[in-house]
C-alpha cells in the first residue's frame, strides 16, 4: 500500500508539465515543435534561455516538493529512502507518460535531477559535475542526460551497500530494482538521441537540430 501511495503521490506531481503549460502561455503546444516533448531542453530550443530555465526548475522542483512530501508522510518509517524513491519514480511516469496529454511528456531528467536532490547530496554532486563535464567538453545535452542517469544507479547501489540509506537490509534489492527502473527509463527515453549519437547526426547544444 505505501508504495502505491507513493506512485500516485508522484504521479500526480508529475503531471504538472511545466513545458507544455508555458507553451500554452505562448500560443503554442511545444510538442508540436523540436524535438517534440515538453522538456526543458525543447523548450530552450523553441522559446529561449528564460523558457527553458523555467521549465527545468518547474520539473525540478515537482519531484522535489513530491519527494518532500513522502518523506514527511513516511518520517518515522524504517523504509524511507525506498518511498522517496518509489515517488520520484512516479514523479518521472507521470512526467513522461501524462495521461491527458495522450501519454506524450518528456523525458524525466529535470525531474531525476530533483530526485537526486532529495535523495543524497553526494550523488548530486557526482551527477552534477559528470553533466557538466560532458556537456561542456562535448555540447550533447543528450549524452550528459545518459551518463547521468547510469551514474545515479550505480551511485544509489553503491552507497547502499555502505548501509548509507534508510531502509531495512531485506528491502536493499527492492531499493536497487527501483533505482534501475528509473535509471533504464531514462536512457530508454533517450533511444533516438542514442541513435543519432551512434551515426554522427546529434545536435549539439548549441548550434544543432534536436536533443
Amino acid at each position: 500500500m505505501e508504495r502505491l501511495i507513493c506512485l500516485a503521490l508522484g504521479y500526480a506531481f508529475g503531471l504538472f508539465q511545466t513545458g507544455y503549460l508555458y507553451g500554452k502561455m505562448n500560443h503554442i503546444d511545444i510538442r508540436d515543435y523540436g524535438s517534440g516533448n515538453s522538456g526543458a531542453t525543447n523548450a530552450l530550443r523553441v522559446l529561449g534561455k528564460k523558457a527553458g530555465a523555467i521549465v527545468f526548475f518547474g520539473d525540478f522542483f515537482k519531484c522535489v516538493f513530491a519527494c518532500l512530501i513522502a518523506r514527511l508522510i513516511f518520517r518515522e518509517s524504517a523504509d524511507q529512502s525506498l518511498y522517496v524513491l518509489y515517488t520520484g519514480f512516479g514523479v518521472m511516469l507521470g512526467h513522461n507518460f501524462p495521461c491527458y496529454l495522450k501519454f506524450k511528456g518528456g523525458k524525466g531528467i529535470a525531474s531525476l535531477a530533483g530526485l537526486l536532490c532529495s535523495t543524497d547530496w553526494r550523488v548530486t554532486v557526482v551527477c552534477a559535475a559528470l553533466f557538466l563535464g560532458i556537456v561542456i567538453l562535448t555540447r550533447f545535452v543528450s549524452l550528459g542526460s545518459i551518463c547521468v542517469a547510469l551514474a545515479f544507479f550505480i551511485l544509489t547501489v553503491s552507497f547502499g551497500l555502505r548501509g548509507d540509506y534508510t531502509v531495512a537490509p531485506e528491502r536493499l534489492p527492492e531499493l536497487f530494482a527501483v533505482a534501475g527502473l528509473i535509471s533504464a527509463m531514462a536512457v530508454w527515453r533517450h533511444k533516438a538521441n542514442i541513435g543519432r549519437l551512434l551515426n554522427g547526426t546529434e545536435s549539439k547544444l548549441w548550434g544543432g537540430k534536436k536533443q
